[in-house]
């Protein structure tokens, strides 16, 4: 089953289905942000909590190797 190796499986699995959703209404040929925009209407209508462009401290041993905005953060994970 698709997802069944991740951390979050059932998380991961509701992801991937939402990405089919948009992916099966918009196509392709969009700037990232159409898809991410799209990504979020559908995540919410799953009832999924999400986050745009979150900022995200990252670190290599411990100490601090710059800071990342990831697309999306669903569930806080």
């Amino acid at each position: 089953m698709i997802g069944d190796n991740f951390k979050h499986s059932e998380l991961t699995k509701k992801i991937i289905k939402a990405y089919y959703n948009v992916y099966n209404n918009l196509g392709y040929g969009f700037l990232e942000k159409i898809y991410e925009n799209a990504m979020i209407i559908e995540l919410e209508q799953q009832r999924l909590e999400c986050e745009k462009q979150k900022l995200i401290t990252v670190f290599y041993d411990k100490i601090c190797v710059g800071n990342y905005f990831a697309d999306i953060i669903v569930e806080k994970k």
